[in-house]
């Protein structure tokens, strides 16, 4: 089993970028095409405690389904996990997880603290 997990958007040039970095390294890491395979509300929540970070700073705040959802008004943490849970598209990418740390990769060099 990998020890460096990259949850992956084939179509965005950052998630290539980075994938590119870590197999660079000579990594060849699980991919996870979150898109196609969504994390359940309890590995969003895992992933939230290794990147210290709340549920909106995990969210693409731009993506129109955030506007339809009325997400920038929702102060309820687990109303935002449920919301990345039923739509994956709100979740940055690309995420990477090595160990017991993980970081966003943007830009796709941060990747490089943790691997």
């Amino acid at each position: 089993m990998s020890t460096v997990t990259i949850f992956h958007n084939p179509r965005c040039s950052k998630s290539r970028q980075t994938l590119e970095i870590i197999k660079d390294k000579g990594i060849e890491p699980e991919i996870v095409e979150y898109l196609k395979t969504p994390p359940n509300a309890a590995e969003i929540e895992r992933i939230l405690t290794l990147l210290n970070k709340s549920p909106r700073e995990l969210m693409r705040t731009k993506e129109s389904v955030y506007k339809e959802l009325g997400l920038a008004d929702e102060n309820d943490n687990n109303k935002l996990v449920t919301a990345m849970v039923n739509n994956p598209k709100l979740i940055e990418r690309p995420i990477v997880i090595a160990k017991d740390k993980a970081v966003i990769g943007r830009p796709p060099e941060a990747v490089l603290d943790i691997i």
